[in-house]
């Protein structure tokens, strides 16, 4: 039984709605908690420690992607265009035994000059930042909820096709907290934005600017602009117009990769998920090279956060393998977000 149909009422009859039920008595201790902890750092019975390098982080109020990686990647990008020195610090979850995860592999890919640092402890990584002087703007990554260290900037990304986690936190819902706490966010970013009606788009920013009065409003696509191959190799996207894909990816909303191949024209034959962060294995691999050779298809693609986990060989059971390169394109609101870094 899929987890996002159960909570979100579209599988029905006795045992889906005592499972619900079953989800809501467990939000209560959990929604209770992240509720107390929250007072707690408003009110200053919890502290916050500031660095002495701007920080701006990016997050969100929802379980699954939403988009932050490319977000990090134009921040990344935006700060090194006006010639500052950007780090960049996420918690590292899902790490491999190399210590490193598929976001800092991914954004290692595309920008392999600016520093990356994993750590959990994220104001530990602040000040070794600090004493070693390699960067004079911090991003964190995935950081709304981390609320120990103080930043200048609070960035939140709603998925335009599940803005508010049904309402409900987790487990009931997909929320991580209230969407109240929205009124900590400087900015908040509506992410494939293209996916929704002008209607749609409406209400939501109605509801985000009721809760959130102060903040910068935007609204963002995810735009597919390459292919990349494991070799690095880039290819136009619009080869995938009209050919036979399998898709396979390991992150937390593979519907919205399906989506993305279907907008660049492909006919979507299979598509593979695996868990979020899932680590490849040899036997995965093996088992992927089968089904492509096996398969009517003419091409393998997948996300860049499942390339930089796999092997450097551009095919895959003996057709060509590649992943889609996606970058954040604003549809509206881009003039107010850049100007609120001045």
């Amino acid at each position: 039984m899929d987890f996002r149909e159960l909570i979100g009422g579209k599988h029905h009859g006795l045992a889906a709605a005592l499972l619900r039920v079953g989800l809501g008595v467990l939000e209560i201790p959990y929604a209770t908690i992240v509720a107390a902890r929250n007072l707690c750092y408003d009110n200053g019975l919890f502290r916050t420690q500031r660095s002495a390098i701007p920080i701006v982080s990016v997050g969100n109020l929802t379980l699954g992607g939403t988009g932050k990686t490319p977000m990090v990647a134009w921040l990344v990008q935006f700060f090194l265009d006006q010639g500052r020195k950007p780090g960049i610090i996420s918690r590292g979850y899902g790490k491999a035994k190399n210590g490193v995860n598929d976001e800092f592999l991914e954004l290692a890919f595309r920008f392999p000059r600016v520093p990356h640092r994993q750590d959990p402890n994220r104001v530990a990584a602040a000040e070794e930042f600090l004493r070693n002087g390699d960067a004079d703007i911090l991003i964190l990554d995935d950081a709304f909820q981390h609320r120990r260290i103080a930043r200048d900037w609070d960035i939140v990304l709603l998925d335009a096709l599940e803005p508010f986690g049904f309402d409900r936190i987790f487990p009931r819902g997909t929320l991580r907290e209230s969407v109240k706490s929205l009124r900590r966010a400087n900015a908040v970013l509506l992410s494939r934005t293209d996916r929704i009606t002008e209607d749609e788009r409406r209400r939501i920013r109605e509801r985000v600017l009721n809760l959130a009065p102060d903040a910068v409003w935007g609204e963002v696509a995810h735009i597919p602009f390459s292919l990349v191959a494991p070799s690095r190799q880039e290819f136009d996207v619009a080869e995938l117009c009209g050919r036979r894909v399998l898709g396979f990816c390991g992150i937390g909303n593979p519907a919205a990769f399906r989506a993305t191949l279907e907008h660049c024209g492909a006919e979507v034959v299979d598509l593979i998920s695996f868990p979020d962060h899932h680590r490849f294995t040899a036997d995965d691999q093996a088992r992927l090279a089968e089904f492509a050779a096996k398969s009517d298809v003419d091409i393998s693609v997948c996300t860049m956060k499942d390339l930089v986990k796999l092997g450097e060989s551009d095919a895959l059971g003996g057709k060509p393998f590649r992943a889609v390169a996606v970058r954040i394109r604003f549809l509206e609101g881009e003039p107010q977000f850049r100007e609120m870094f001045r």
